[in-house]
């Protein structure tokens, strides 16, 4: 581990400013731990049924027509 730690250092040591900008976020985004568990995530690969299809494409049509409720309704509630 020290070999690699070492190795590392001395890599770091050759790069330029905006290469090690570059390094410094992804090492910051590898020792954060939400950040770890949020790329290694399983992806939801769920296929839409008919009925959630049918409501999609209803609400879509809804909208289309001015029928939803604006921000400001919404704020009020």
């Amino acid at each position: 581990m020290a070999d690699t730690k070492e190795h590392a250092h001395e890599l770091i040591e050759q790069l330029a400013p905006s290469q090690l900008s570059a390094v410094v976020g992804l090492l910051e985004v590898m020792v954060d731990p939400f950040a770890t568990a949020i790329a290694n995530a399983a992806v939801e690969d769920d296929e839409i049924n008919a009925q959630t299809a049918a409501e999609l494409d209803a609400a879509r049509v809804s909208i289309a027509r001015g029928d939803g409720i604006s921000r400001e309704e919404i704020h009020l509630q």
